[in-house]
């Protein structure tokens, strides 16, 4: 089996790496092949990334190339984790949309759409790519924003499924808190790609099981306040509402003091700068041969063990199926939603494919942001795949964040400013 890496270079590549040599029994590789047009750092990783493998006693062979084409040739899986631009064009993400009093987020808001309009158009390219050479591969996109970019993925006819570490993340903490495997927790998660509520835990019989009880009552009264700190809001808003939001509905639900919370200290993306170029200078130490302790602060924790679990479904390689939370097309679960929404729910998976699960209805006070984002994400695919300033405006008006003309007006023009050279129409 062959698994390729878009954008191997990543300094993220080493979680993903031990994630496939710890778990080689549910998903048996014989080659990586890392693609990354930054040769020198492709290397790089590439070293680190045998000498994991062969301390884990792994067979697989580390590949690299500079060339989509070449590096997906015969791929069963492409795993896309893409930044174009890098941490600098982030920063600008982050700190532009402050200036007009918006929430300056990789993927929320003015600052999301702006990479979704520069990542959009390159990843329908490798898709193409991987569609010419080997159609039968599946697309695993981690690349964020995940629900837009998936969604482009999916209008274009492509195998694609996103997947998202946020879920994977709460079910870990809160089968810690209930000293249980992780196995034993099923999530009722559902809506779009980082706007998510954890509506009912299940803490099932034995693991991977079908029966068990509800906990979430039990989560909220004995572990609140470490469950409210994970998500960075008030305890009584999550008694409130009865459920556990993800972290990204704070940039909803709190707007205002995350803007002046962000305003006053250094962006995400100086952080994650200085953070990778510490960790590039640990993986040139040719002894290193296990991912440093640094590299959870990167970023993206139990993403490797996902994508192990999602590969494996989708590729039948332990001949089983799987119920795990990914980003795919709605298909009428969620029906207040167009069928070509993409959203976030359990799903079973195997080598038929990825079916979402039923869900219960969402009350009004979910399903109106839903479908207001929902919309909001269609426009911006039609900004990325089309381009032009008039789609720009609509997609920001229809944010539920911006929705202001004047607003939108300002917002267009410095996205536009800030990201000439990436959009072929500007």
């Amino acid at each position: 089996m062959k698994l390729a890496i878009v954008g191997g270079g990543s300094t993220y590549t080493p979680e993903l790496i031990d994630g496939f040599a710890r778990l080689r029994d549910i998903l048996p590789i014989g080659e990586i092949a890392l693609i990354d047009p930054a040769e020198q750092r492709l290397e790089l990783i590439a070293g680190l990334a045998r000498r994991i493998l062969a301390r884990q006693g792994s067979p697989a062979r580390v590949t690299t190339s500079t060339s989509v084409t070449s590096g997906v040739d015969g791929a069963d899986a492409v795993l896309l984790q893409l930044r174009i631009g890098g941490q600098s064009a982030r920063h600008r993400d982050e700190t532009w949309p402050l200036e007009c009093g918006c929430v300056g987020q990789e993927t929320v808001g003015a600052g999301g759409l702006a990479k979704a309009l520069r990542t959009v158009p390159v990843v329908l390219d490798i898709a193409e790519q991987v569609r010419a050479s080997n159609p039968a591969a599946w697309l695993i996109d981690f690349t964020n924003p995940v629900g837009i970019v998936t969604r482009a993925l999916q209008d274009a006819g492509h195998r694609a499924i996103g997947l998202c570490n946020v879920a994977i993340g709460f079910q870990r903490k809160f089968a810690a808190h209930l000293g249980v495997e992780p196995e034993r927790i099923r999530l009722e998660h559902v809506g779009l790609n980082h706007l998510t509520w954890e509506r009912g835990v299940t803490l099932l019989d034995e693991p991977d099981g079908e029966s068990g009880r509800e906990v979430l009552p039990e989560l909220l009264d004995r572990f609140g306040e470490r469950v409210a700190q994970d998500v960075r809001m008030p305890l009584t808003l999550l008694e409130s509402l009865g459920v556990v939001p993800s972290y990204y509905l704070r940039y909803y639900y709190q707007h205002d003091a995350v803007v002046r919370e962000l305003g006053a200290r250094p962006s995400r993306a100086e952080e994650v700068a200085a953070l990778e170029r510490q960790l590039l200078a640990l993986y040139a130490n040719p002894s290193l041969n296990t991912k440093p302790e640094l590299l959870a602060q990167r970023g993206g924790a139990f993403y490797s063990e996902a994508a192990v679990q999602l590969i494996a479904a989708l590729l039948g390689t332990d001949g089983r199926s799987r119920t795990q939370v990914v980003t795919t097309r709605n298909d009428g679960i969620l029906p207040q939603l167009p069928d070509a929404a993409v959203i976030e729910a359990p799903a079973t998976v195997d080598a038929k494919g990825v079916r979402p699960l039923p869900q219960r209805p969402l009350p009004p006070l979910f399903a109106g942001l839903v479908a207001h984002v929902a919309s909001y994400e269609e426009l911006a695919v039609r900004a990325a795949v089309a381009g032009g300033r008039a789609r720009v405006f609509d997609a920001l008006l229809a944010h539920p964040l911006i929705g202001q003309l004047d607003l939108a007006d300002q917002l267009t023009d410095r996205l536009i400013a800030h990201n000439h050279g990436y959009l072929s129409w500007a």
